[in-house]
């Protein structure tokens, strides 16, 4: 258990920054969901406007760091690549 005041505070910063983080990740891998069902269905212009959706909230993601922004880029890139396949 923290004993300073400082380390009291660290705790609850701790918490509420890793709420927003756990929020923020939920919300991103809903978007994610609701782009791979699109794709599923294979209904492609519902799959195009989930991923223009899904889009700034993962780079919103990386941004705020909640998941690198390689592995955000490489989630839209193949989304992208899935949804393109759709056509063929």
């Amino acid at each position: 258990m923290a004993n300073t005041k400082s380390a009291k505070k660290a705790v609850r910063v701790t918490e509420r920054r890793t709420a927003m983080n756990k929020d923020r990740r939920s919300r991103i891998r809903t978007f994610i969901r609701r782009v791979e069902e699109a794709i599923a269905s294979g209904d492609k212009t519902a799959a195009e406007s989930a991923l223009r959706a899904a889009q700034p909230e993962i780079m919103r993601g990386a941004q705020k760091g909640v998941m690198h922004k390689a592995n955000a880029s490489r989630k839209i890139s193949r989304l992208s690549a899935r949804i393109r396949a759709l056509a063929s």
